[in-house]
């Protein structure tokens, strides 16, 4: 028997027909669905800052950026969510015709809030590393200056990190080939 207590699960199928109705952007993981918090201010500014960047550092190397709103599907995990910033290049892969749901990715930015940072660098990043096209992996705080990479080896597929603090340092995105400025990505942002 069932209690009220039991979580509704759905399908895929589900999911993406409620999501690309609603009006508020959810993750699917195994059945179930959950509501994405909205962003702060600091998070908006970092991720223009750095969807900006990329734009216009990418548009003559075949790679395209989206920002917030392409949903993106691990298949080996089942999970579908939205990164604050995905890059692809070469030709793109959707799930299917309606071309909202990104199956290619290269280059993923999550940027963190205190609530949301240790989902981020942990589950979220287990699930990210099950997409074979990817290559690195960015969290950017939107509460200190600290960013931390995460690179994927051409040898042994392992993700090798490293961590920036310092607002002077520029860090190269190694898939991409592009050295970005942390004062450029925290340009505009105040602690």
């Amino acid at each position: 028997m069932a209690t009220a207590e039991q979580k509704k699960l759905y399908t895929q199928e589900e999911y993406l027909s409620l999501e690309r109705k609603a009006e508020v952007k959810s993750e699917f993981f195994k059945g179930e669905i959950f509501a994405m918090a909205g962003a702060t201010r600091s998070h908006n500014v970092i991720t223009g800052n750095l969807f900006s960047y990329l734009h216009a550092q990418l548009k003559q190397k075949g790679c395209r950026p989206y920002a917030n709103d392409m949903r993106l599907h691990t298949p080996g995990t089942a999970f579908y969510t939205y990164p604050d910033i995905v890059v692809v290049c070469g030709k793109e892969e959707f799930l299917d015709a309606e071309f909202d749901t990104l199956l290619n990715p290269v280059f993923l930015v999550e940027v963190l809030s205190s609530s949301t940072a240790d989902y981020d660098i942990g589950r979220k990043f287990m699930r990210y590393r099950s997409i074979q096209s990817l290559k690195e992996y960015w969290t950017i705080s939107s509460y200190e200056y600290r960013l931390q990479k995460f690179l994927k080896s051409e040898v042994d597929e392992s993700w090798v990190f490293s961590e920036t603090i310092n607002p002077n340092d520029a860090v190269r995105i190694s898939s991409l080939d592009v050295l970005v400025s942390l004062a450029e990505v925290y340009e505009g942002v105040e602690f």
